[in-house]
C-alpha cells in the first residue's frame, strides 16, 4: 500500500499542533517552514483535515490551524482518512470473471478471496492506526526523540507563538 506523501505530511503538522496547548493553532505559512515543504500543497492536506473535523481553522493575524478537539480524541487513522478519504486502499474489480477460464455470471456468487483477505489485512493496519492518538504518538516522541531538536523546536515555536 502507497499512501500519498499528504498523509506524512499532515501528520507530521497534526503532531505539531498536538504538542501546543489547547486552542492555541499555527499558520500554515508557518507549518511549512518549520516542516520545509510547499506551503500550496501542504494547504490542501491541510483543508481536507478540516473537512474531515481533525483540524479547525481560523482566519486572521492571530489565526491558523489548530486541532479541532483534544489530541487523546484524534486517531491516527483520522488523519489518515481525513487526506486519503475513507474508503478501501484494495478495490477489487472481479477479474476472475474475465479472460479464457471464466465460468458464466453465477458462478462468483461467493465473495473472491483476494478480496477478502486484502480486506482483512486493511483492516488490521486500520486498527493499529486506530488504536494510537496524537496524544499517545506526542508522549513516544518527547521520550524519544533527541533532546537537541526538542529545544530547537520549542525555541521555533516561541517565536511564532506564545507558547
Amino acid at each position: 500500500m502507497k499512501l500519498s506523501e499528504g498523509v506524512e505530511w499532515a501528520l507530521h503538522c497534526c503532531v505539531l499542533l498536538a504538542a501546543l496547548p489547547p486552542g492555541v493553532g499555527l499558520p500554515a505559512k508557518a507549518l511549512a517552514e518549520f516542516h520545509g515543504v510547499s506551503e500550496s500543497y501542504l494547504i490542501k492536506q491541510l483543508k481536507a483535515l478540516v473537512k474531515a473535523k481533525v483540524l479547525a481553522s481560523a482566519p486572521g493575524p492571530k489565526g491558523g490551524f489548530r486541532l479541532a478537539r483534544p489530541a487523546e480524541q484524534i486517531t491516527l487513522l483520522d488523519v489518515v482518512r481525513g487526506v486519503e478519504g475513507p474508503q478501501p486502499a484494495f478495490r477489487c474489480t472481479e477479474i476472475r470473471g474475465r479472460g479464457p477460464a471464466r465460468l458464466g455470471p453465477g458462478a462468483y456468487r461467493l465473495p473472491c478471496m483476494v478480496t477478502v483477505s486484502m480486506l482483512e489485512a486493511e483492516q488490521a493496519w486500520a486498527n493499529i492506526l486506530r488504536s494510537k492518538t496524537l496524544a499517545t504518538l506526542v508522549r513516544e516522541l518527547s521520550q524519544k526523540l533527541d533532546p537537541r531538536a526538542v529545544e530547537k523546536t520549542m525555541a521555533w515555536l516561541r517565536e511564532i507563538v506564545q507558547v
